[in-house]
């Protein structure tokens, strides 16, 4: 049985495919213990199965970022460039602050080493390192009380020959080694040793995690394990606990391919996708005319650069779980702080502090009864109580309830500006996908104030995230720098084939698909955009560059600077069940009524139970259509239809 789980802040997301069909179930989250839920996942859902196959998108990497819990890193690189892993870029921020906060670094002076080494530009060695002097590096290391090694010698991507004489050396310590020519042989010296480092600081926990987590499906199902990465693809465990810095949005990936999948079923090309969570929101843009979801090499994850291939997913600090509070000066705050699973959102019974669920339980979004099919009871009664004593100067606890969702409506709009209009984009031109245990809640609301006409809300939205795991190719990828002109274009061949040698080595005994790329920018420029490798990849650079900033100048000359190679084997596809529309209006399907609080006013809105609509009905808000993965809210003057695969699109352009 193949099962996908995805570990949430404050749910665990499990999905199988039986028979055909989908089969979700969510857990409490163990954030003592993450390996837990997923491992009762498992049992759940295998019960009767010989086998299982688990693939997995965790949170174990980005929390200990996040909480800054990782090993301690020894770096080596180059003699005399010990610290530019701290003096990072000189960039600042904010243009106009007075003071500015350092780049983060997770290696302590003491802890940075230089190898007397040097190799040029081109590639040729200068000096190698001496046998004395690889002794001396090795037990400098070994006293320094290093948990993992991360090593970037400054030309190393171009001749590794220095690199791996250091590497093995090293070794002989029995620390986990990361090293730029097998994980990143570009240049940018900064964003390179950013890199290893994040891989070496996250490699002891994941791989004590992921490699006992295999161990414990492989002992109880007989089965695999497979890890979702950031760049949308699976590897499996034993790879993904090498290299953990390719999995550090592992989750929120998963939510991009399940989007993206359930809006081209559906037949919908350009979308902007919407997940709201637990303790964050994630957004990001997918346009089937450039290729689906962008990639982008140039992330930074709790404020670390790491530039391995990853979705272009950007993070709100806005969640369910995120908690409400007046500041000093009286104004409304929400988040990024997070009541997480423990002690959770003040309705579960254990939390203190106002939340965003809590506001929509008091506001009548969210049934105290029927929460989850019934499987969680939600108390009203100690929500309204604890409004009622933080609501401050507000005249009532259903206005403090209000102002949170206006508040961080206002986050999760700001944050889908950023990835659309300040990109090129008119949010206008696409659907809206909502999906998370929130992003149904919230998402007319977050349309109306971008003029995105029409939302679609998927099946099973809680768990997409899940469901885009179970779905995802098998992805490795591969890149290197080369640094030639425009006029070597099309004369590349050799440097893919060196790097489809090293995929056929990964992929030896099943068919891949091969898809090259290239990095290329205007001569002089310091960054580049990637693109297809064709024959017409300069012109598709320029148009590229005219809907991203604007302009593009066809007379200058480009720079050809890294080569990209991904190997994908397809996943088994999963056919969505289609039923012929007809005519409805959804009353089989009302399962009473519930007031609920728009605009300042209590209305009543019908409620119904989503397993019972049938494609072709159509009805008018105020509703809430719930399900066990989440609610969606239809606020008053939107409109609502079933489509042929039983989404919801929800049509929300005539205003209030």
């Amino acid at each position: 049985m193949r099962i996908a789980i995805d570990t949430g802040g404050t749910f665990t997301d499990c999905v199988a495919l039986v028979d055909g069909q989908l089969k979700v179930l969510k857990l409490r989250s163990t954030p003592h213990d993450p390996g837990a839920a997923v491992v009762q996942g498992v049992a759940q859902l295998s019960s009767g199965s010989e086998r299982a196959h688990l693939c997995h998108g965790t949170t174990v990497g980005t929390n200990a970022m996040l909480e800054r819990k990782g090993a301690r890193v020894a770096f080596v690189t180059t003699q005399g460039f010990e610290d530019t892993i701290a003096i990072g870029r000189q960039t600042r921020p904010k243009l106009y602050a007075w003071t500015s906060e350092p780049n983060v670094c997770l290696v302590p002076q003491d802890l940075r080493f230089g190898i007397p080494e040097r190799g040029t530009s081109e590639g040729e060695i200068l000096r190698s390192p001496t046998d004395a002097e690889l002794a001396t590096l090795v037990e400098q290391v070994r006293s320094s009380g290093a948990e993992a090694i991360a090593i970037s010698l400054l030309f190393a991507f171009l001749n590794p020959e220095n690199e791996r004489r250091v590497e093995a050396a090293l070794l002989t310590l029995g620390l986990p080694v990361s090293t730029g020519h097998r994980i990143l042989p570009e240049f940018r010296e900064y964003e390179r040793g950013s890199t290893l480092v994040v891989n070496a600081y996250l490699a002891p926990k994941m791989q004590g995690y992921l490699l006992g987590l295999e161990q414990s499906i492989r002992s109880e199902h007989n089965g695999t394990v497979q890890v979702m990465q950031s760049s949308g693809g699976i590897v499996g465990a034993q790879l993904a606990a090498k290299e953990p810095v390719r999995t550090v949005l592992s989750g929120p990936a998963g939510g991009v391919m399940g989007a993206w999948a359930m809006a081209q079923a559906a037949g919908i090309d350009r979308i902007l996708g919407f997940d709201m969570g637990g303790t964050s929101t994630d957004v990001f843009l997918a346009d089937a005319r450039s290729g689906g979801p962008s990639l982008t090499t140039e992330s930074s994850v709790a404020g670390v650069p790491v530039n391995i291939p990853m979705l272009d997913i950007h993070t709100a600090g806005a969640g369910g779980g995120s908690l409400a509070r007046f500041d000093a000066g009286g104004l409304l705050r929400v988040g990024p702080e997070s009541a997480g699973a423990v002690p959770g959102p003040v309705c579960f019974g254990r939390g203190e502090e106002p939340t965003v669920t809590d506001a929509n339980l008091l506001l009548g979004r969210l049934d105290s009864e029927q929460f989850m099919n019934g499987t969680v009871t939600l108390d009203i009664d100690r929500v309204r109580n604890c409004f009622e004593a933080r609501k401050g100067t507000l005249a009532s606890a259903e206005l403090f309830a209000e102002g949170i969702l206006r508040v961080v409506e206002t986050q999760m709009e700001r944050a889908i500006r950023l990835i659309s209009i300040e990109r090129g984009h008119d949010p206008r031109d696409f659907i809206l996908v909502a999906f998370g245990g929130g992003g149904p809640l919230h998402a007319c609301a977050v349309a109306r104030a971008l003029s995105i006409p029409r939302v679609m809300v998927p099946a099973m939205p809680g768990a997409l995230s899940a469901v885009g795991i179970l779905l995802a190719d098998s992805v490795r990828d591969y890149s290197r720098t080369v640094m030639l002109p425009q006029s070597q274009l099309l004369a590349l061949e050799e440097e893919f084939l060196a790097l489809e040698a090293l995929g056929s080595t990964d992929f030896s005994h099943q068919p891949h698909l091969l898809e090259r790329s290239v990095d290329l920018r205007y001569a002089g420029q310091g960054y580049e955009l990637n693109v297809p490798y064709t024959s017409a990849a300069a012109e598709a650079f320029h148009a590229m560059h005219t809907q991203r900033y604007g302009f593009a100048n066809r007379e200058r000359p480009l720079e050809i600077v890294n080569v990209r190679l991904r190997v994908r084997i397809p996943s088994e596809p999963h056919i969505p069940t289609r039923t012929t529309p007809r005519t409805g209006d959804g009353s089989a399907a009302l399962r009473g009524k519930q007031r609920v609080f728009f605009a300042g006013a209590w209305h009543t809105a019908n409620v119904y139970d989503r397993d019972r609509l049938h494609p072709g009905d159509i009805f008018a808000g105020p509703a809430l259509i719930a399900e066990y993965t989440s609610v969606t809210v239809l606020p008053p003057h939107a409109f609502l239809q079933v489509d042929e695969l039983g989404n919801l699109i929800l049509d929300v352009e005539i205003s209030q």
